[in-house]
């Protein structure tokens, strides 16, 4: 008996140290759970972000594995090629790749987190991983130099170094890959083409871009891989301006930014935000300038690009001679640009003058002229009617 209630004495004097244990121990204790338990979800986020990395290790290995195990055909005989065959098949394969398609922009990387960039069999292809789990491939830029694209006519602060190009040698067409698997294409700002800021001859004057309305700070992307070449505040009108030359040797221009992001020599992927949307330069009102070029050329960026949707319209793009509608080496024409904003200003003024009159019965257009203030001839120019022309009930005539 003695021993039990030894034993129940003991138990009481821990049960009576636990009750008068401090609030602020209690409360410790209770962080001490929380941080353990958030250290326990990192370290589940960080298992789920190796386990896919393990993935797409084992998806290169096992593609590199399978590529090797393929028995080679050393003693099979070459096939007999028959050249107008391998002519025919060429020009197939060509058509296909150049007929329309739509090619949706590139899913946004800004502001995502590079985890890891692995290898693949290919040094100069590499795969990188992003923080949202989502990944893609790149060339390794340490391993695929640049070509010479990158060193003819490269300058960083002449706008147009293709003054000695001679484009009369160029053939009436040239091939022009525009995405491929390790390039991409991201629409440069989705919107519809301003109505007077088509490419083409704009009162007289070159208008060698298209103009896409934005609002200030709106963020600019870069339309397909490829190196800066100007990233400077151009006072030919243009204003903050970026140009970006890209493999394929197309270069397109993206003027009046409020802010620019790159600098001179810069890689920059494909959706990648270059600069912000502004007014800078000779421009009336924010909107994008966006030109595409080819050796100083301008063609019409809406053959490659639909603005409004912001699909690619095309993976390789023939580019003919002919599409240089606007032969000039130099800068693009902005003084037209006051113009523009001053035909808005009277179009809209006009728009707010018009006047309606609804006929009812018994009118004419002598009495209708009259209570308006204007003439019979003015009515019938207005409606494109004739003075003899019968008036119809509910029917709305402009009288101003």
């Amino acid at each position: 008996m003695k021993k039990y209630l030894l034993t129940l004495a003991a138990l009481s004097m821990v049960f009576t140290s636990t009750a008068r244990k401090p609030r602020n121990a209690r409360a410790q204790a209770v962080a001490e759970t929380r941080e353990t338990a958030a250290a326990d979800s990192l370290r589940a986020v960080a298992l789920r972000q190796a386990d896919l990395i393990d993935s797409l290790k084992n998806m290169i290995y096992t593609a590199g594995r399978i590529a090797e195990s393929r028995p080679e055909q050393k003693s099979a005989p070459a096939p007999v090629i028959d050249p107008e065959q391998a002519a025919a098949d060429s020009i197939a394969a060509l058509q296909l790749r150049l007929r329309p398609t739509k090619i949706e922009s590139i899913f946004d990387t800004n502001g995502l987190t590079v985890i890891d960039t692995l290898t693949t069999d290919n040094d100069a292809v590499q795969v990188i991983l992003y923080s949202d789990n989502s990944w893609k491939y790149i060339r390794n830029r340490e391993i695929a130099k640049d070509s010479t694209i990158f060193e003819k006519y490269w300058d960083t602060t002449t706008l147009f170094p293709y003054r000695e190009v001679d484009m009369s040698g160029m053939p009436k067409s040239v091939v022009i890959d525009l995405v491929d698997s390790l390039t991409s294409y991201h629409c440069p700002y989705q919107g519809s083409v301003h109505p007077r800021g088509k490419y083409g001859p704009r009162r007289r004057r070159q208008h060698q871009g298209v103009d896409l309305p934005l609002k200030m700070g709106d963020p600019v992307y870069a339309t397909f891989c490829g190196r800066v070449r100007i990233s400077q505040y151009n006072k030919g009108g243009y204003g903050n301006l970026v140009i970006i030359r890209h493999d394929n040797g197309l270069e397109t221009y993206y003027g009046h930014l409020s802010e620019r992001m790159v600098e001179p020599g810069q890689w920059v992927e494909a959706g990648q935000i270059i600069g912000l949307g502004g007014s800078t330069g000779r421009s009336t009102g924010p909107h994008l300038h966006f030109e595409t070029r080819y050796y100083g050329q301008s063609f019409d960026p809406e053959r490659l690009i639909d603005f409004k949707n912001g699909t690619l319209s095309r993976e390789t793009f023939l580019l003919k001679k002919s599409f240089f509608s606007i032969y000039s080496n130099a800068g693009q024409d902005f003084d037209d640009e006051i113009a523009n904003e001053e035909q808005d200003k009277q179009e809209a003024a006009e728009k707010a003058a018009m006047k309606y009159y609804k006929i009812r019965s018994g009118d004419t257009l002598g009495a209708i002229a009259r209570r308006h203030g204007t003439t019979v001839a003015n009515i019938c120019r207005l409606n494109g009617i004739k003075s003899t022309t019968i008036l119809r009930i509910g029917r709305s005539l402009r009288v101003r």
